[in-house]
């Protein structure tokens, strides 16, 4: 069973219904290619559920994990994080703040100096798969395997 998710919004902003866009701004998802890890939980998956047509996900890999916090985690002003910011938030490395968050200890948005997103790219070489249907229709959309490979491509 999952300990936390990686999920990361693929659609844009237009023609969202306001249930889907309320539910985006919970997980801090308001803009395209924005990515965010958020603990697993009974009502996290079933808000993943409700928009899984514009969010893709899957459980939140350790070595991705690492690489999101080491290269795109931001403090306010979009500043790149500092070794004082991260001994000002009760943790050793980068490493540390990646554990508890693929663990599912701690929620991105809890951590209060780092921005509660991670702000992606478009993909290196672009979307090998639709990104109008769900993955168990050839796409991209909803619970998604191969989401770590994109994620990698995006940073």
């Amino acid at each position: 069973m999952a300990k936390a998710y990686l999920i990361l919004r693929i659609k844009g902003q237009a023609d969202v219904p306001h249930w889907a866009r309320t539910t985006m701004k919970l997980f801090k998802l308001e803009k395209k290619y924005r990515a965010t890890i958020v603990p697993a939980t009974d009502s996290t998956r079933g808000m993943l559920q409700k928009i899984q047509t514009f969010v893709s996900w899957c459980e939140a890999p350790e070595d991705i994990t690492r690489e999101l916090v080491e290269k795109r985690a931001r403090k306010s002003g979009y500043r790149p994080l500092t070794d004082a910011d991260i001994r000002e938030m009760g943790y050793e490395n980068h490493d540390a703040i990646a554990e508890s968050l693929y663990t599912g200890r701690v929620a991105l948005s809890k951590l209060k100096p780092l921005k509660p997103w991670f702000a992606l790219a478009p993909p290196r070489l672009g979307f090998k798969r639709s990104t109008k249907r769900l993955a168990g229709q050839k796409g991209i959309l909803g619970k998604n395997k191969d989401l770590p490979d994109i994620i990698r491509r995006m940073i």
